[in-house]
């Protein structure tokens, strides 16, 4: 299954165009002061960017910010597991992280993450994409559209914004516009289907269907000039331009080593894979799930007995995360592509009555790699259950303004719903540190 996101958003999104986020605008006082602070930074010189999705809300505590253990048993809040050392001195990690231990003089963790959403799974995730609350009157677009927005693809016949994993208006280019939504695919198997041409149908026979539709686009735009009409304009000329033989190729996984896509391991190490492949072409940014209830029966929501298998959860994530890594490093993309580990929430130190745990959004975990960051540092510390922040916190508006500057895109530019300015974060101020 692929499609163009676009398709289906077009109709929501252009009816959003012309709403207004008042609630977003700054003064500009505030405005002038926080581009100077930027200004002062280094540039960021990531040219890609590999999201990598742990829906669900992944704790903190079990994973990036281990504290001493608990027992679910006796309720004793704490980690679930061991910690141990990583090649950054002082930092530990989760025990079955081992891997990850190993690069993450490679890696940034940012423990001090924080936002106010707390028991809606859905709400917390576009707080995480979009950077903002839901708005009534406005549909904010997501980093990966705002980063296909100022960037664009990075080489011909490719889309700038991929998402592996289930279509979501999350994930969706809001008033954007439909140009700058995805192309999806929920498995590693199947690929472009949706773009591939039937094999009944000859390039020429093709060209002349394009030549057709393209005069009944050109008729009917003439007389309708409207936004709808405009999103489903762009999004006809990008699926177009992406259903030709050489944007398939990049869904060949079995082109790649044996030994290096065991090291990948499952199926999310092959999105992974693949999100590398997706890179080398040109696609600008790639969004991959891990909420995939293959091992734990629950993914990261680890309520009661979803805890039972976390560690293999876990460990997933630490073989798929450290070869992509080392696989970038490998092959000179490390500090052109910036990997982002993001989740909606992280979870509580005590456990609940199934022996798992709650939801907890005041202090959690992600992490930034590579991207020609300042990496082997660990931002922000929290007390000794890591529920609440004692240093440097970090929110969803910074730990954007964070992902934007080191791909080059101004946090404080102001793009436009309808013709109002709305900034491209809500107040956010990149994390000073990793641009040193």
């Amino acid at each position: 299954m692929f499609e163009m996101q676009g398709r289906r958003q077009f109709l929501a999104t252009g009816a959003a165009a012309g709403a207004v986020a008042t609630a977003s605008l700054w003064s500009p006082a505030l405005r002038a002061e926080d581009k100077a602070a930027v200004a002062k930074l280094a540039k960021g010189r990531a040219e890609h960017c590999i999201f990598l999705w742990l829906g669900g809300g992944a704790g903190q505590i079990d994973t990036w910010d281990p504290k001493a253990q608990g027992d679910p048993k006796a309720k004793k809040p704490g980690s679930m597991y061991r910690s141990i050392d990583t090649a950054v001195a002082g930092t530990q990690v989760c025990e079955y992280l081992p891997r990850c231990a190993t690069v993450l003089d490679r890696m940034n963790i940012v423990r001090t993450v924080n936002h106010e959403v707390i028991d809606e799974h859905a709400a917390a995730t576009n707080r995480v994409h979009t950077g903002r609350p839901t708005a009534g009157t406005v549909v904010y677009p997501s980093i990966g559209s705002i980063v296909a927005h100022e960037r664009g693809p990075a080489g011909e016949g490719v889309p700038a914004y991929v998402l592996i994993g289930y279509p979501n208006v999350t994930r969706g280019p809001g008033f954007l516009g439909s140009k700058y939504g995805y192309i999806y695919l929920t498995d590693t198997q199947s690929g472009p289907v949706g773009l591939s041409r039937p094999a009944d149908i000859s390039a020429e026979r093709q060209a002349r269907r394009e030549q057709l539709l393209a005069a009944v686009r050109e008729e009917y735009g003439a007389a309708k000039s409207d936004e709808i009409v405009k999103n489903y304009d762009a999004t006809i000329t990008e699926m177009l331009k992406l259903a030709g033989p050489q944007f398939g190729k990049v869904f060949q996984l079995d082109a790649e080593p044996a030994t290096l896509r065991t090291r990948y391991g499952g199926e999310f190490g092959q999105r992974c894979l693949l999100a590398r492949r997706l890179v080398e072409s040109g696609a600008r940014f790639v969004e991959v799930s891990h909420n995939l209830n293959f091992l734990n029966g629950t993914g990261w929501d680890v309520h009661n007995q979803g805890m039972a298998k976390q560690h293999e959860l876990i460990s997933e994530l630490d073989h798929a995360l450290a070869t992509l890594v080392e696989d970038l490093e490998e092959k000179k993309l490390l500090d052109k592509t910036l990997i982002v580990v993001a989740t909606e929430f992280g979870r509580p130190a005590a456990f609940d009555g199934g022996g798992g745990r709650g939801h907890h959004s005041k202090s959690y975990s992600m992490v930034l790699a590579g991207g020609g960051l300042k990496n082997g540092l660990t931002i922000g510390a929290t007390d000794e259950l890591a529920m609440k922040i004692v240093d440097r916190p970090v929110s969803i508006p910074d730990f954007h303004a964070t992902i934007c500057w080191a791909l080059g895109i101004d946090p404080h530019k102001e793009l436009y719903a309808g013709d109002r300015p709305v900034p491209i974060t809500d107040g956010g101020q990149p994390i000073a540190e990793l641009f040193a």
